[in-house]
């Protein structure tokens, strides 16, 4: 068993779920390479040490380039806002160090695609922390249409909508600032990526983006707060995709539904351990979509728990994604979704602005 000292910036919402599961996940997967909570780094001295102290780390620091060119960090998980992604992604591949980094990978399409240049010429491990399509659910969803068991996919439909911002008098935040923090920035790229792995690469799109409360207490918003957008994937399927976070009741509504020539599946996080599946070869009398729990049969459910229907939480969502960039490190073989995966939600993002803009289909293209 061979142990690895992980460096986490940002202690956070989750800063705090990536340290959990990198100290749980050893135990819960037996993995290979096991994880050292050795630094975490925060933007001042006291909320680091506090990080450290609560989440059990052998050193803290408040300058993220200590954390990254500390000899006992050997991989680093940046948890911090959009902005400082791609510094420290370079710097930490420039000293040869794997990279898993939260989505979206940087502030725009720019920063995204110099981290991809810098992740291919280290050579080493890097991942987006896309965690909602691990769940247990989704990936027997990914399974189910990739087997063909409804039949040749003819549509998608997805959405990621919640209701934090829906309150007009929430007073403005760092989340109402850039359009790296809107609704296109924050919550699409999240089912943007969930598209891409269930039905495949997105060839063109049409989107509209808006400003509903262009105001907020403290001060003017200068991002989206929802978004529409149809899509023609490569292989043909029709989409449709819709993103907010002023989705009056909506908690956590990543939800989609694909349907095919001889079935349908259909999702939703807020009931995150169930899919819903339509099969049309069933007998006349019984056709209808039937609930599915999951349960031990299904993918990287029984590490967790040994009783169907019992269910996994958020939680454990990362513990498979530490799980996944431990093992791109042990083998050097490359787990989705890489930088080069974030790379293409980044491309489609910026695909969908600029059609926002020019009101307009437009083709995603493999450059710029």
């Amino acid at each position: 068993m061979t142990e690895i000292g992980i460096g986490i910036l940002g202690g956070g919402y989750m800063g705090k779920a990536h340290s959990v599961a990198m100290a749980a996940v050893g135990a819960v997967f037996n993995t290979a390479l096991r994880p050292r909570l050795e630094m975490i780094c925060a933007s001042s001295v006291e909320s680091a040490e506090r990080y450290r102290a609560a989440y059990g780390f052998a050193r803290a620091t408040d300058n993220w380039r200590e954390l990254v060119e500390d000899p006992k960090v050997g991989a680093i998980v940046v948890a911090t806002p959009q902005s400082t992604h791609r510094e420290i992604a370079e710097a930490a591949f420039a000293l040869g160090k794997p990279v898993m980094c939260e989505k979206p990978m940087g502030a725009d399409l720019a920063d995204a695609d110099a981290m991809v240049q810098a992740a291919e010429a280290s050579g080493v491990a890097n991942m987006v922390g896309y965690n909602y399509i691990r769940t247990p659910a989704s990936q027997y969803a990914r399974k189910l249409i990739a087997e063909g068991a409804i039949g040749d996919v003819t549509a998608f439909r997805g959405e990621h909508t919640e209701d934090f911002l829906a309150d007009p008098n929430a007073p403005a935040t760092w989340r109402t600032l850039g359009m790296a923090n809107g609704t296109m920035g924050d919550l699409a790229p999240h089912m943007i990526n969930g598209a891409l792995a269930l039905i495949g690469p997105i060839e063109s799109l049409i989107a509209e983006v808006e400003t509903i409360h262009k105001t907020r207490p403290g001060g003017a918003v200068t991002n989206d707060d929802h978004a529409q957008m149809m899509c023609r994937f490569e292989n043909g399927v029709m989409g449709q995709m819709f993103f907010s976070r002023v989705a009056m009741g909506r908690k956590m509504g990543y939800a989609y539904e694909v349907t095919g020539t001889k079935g349908a599946i259909k999702f939703d996080q807020e009931d995150q351990n169930t899919i819903w599946l339509y099969k049309m070869d069933d007998p006349e009398a019984e056709r209808g979509f039937r609930k599915v729990l999951t349960g031990p049969a299904h993918p990287d459910y029984e590490p967790f728990c040994q009783g169907p229907g019992h269910g996994t939480g958020y939680q454990d969502q990362i513990i498979i994604e530490a799980r996944d960039f431990l093992h791109a490190i042990h083998s050097s073989q490359p787990v989705w979704p890489t930088f080069r995966d974030g790379l293409d939600v980044a491309r489609i993002v910026h695909t969908a602005l600029l059609s926002a803009k020019k009101r307009c289909w437009l083709n995603v293209s493999s450059k710029g």
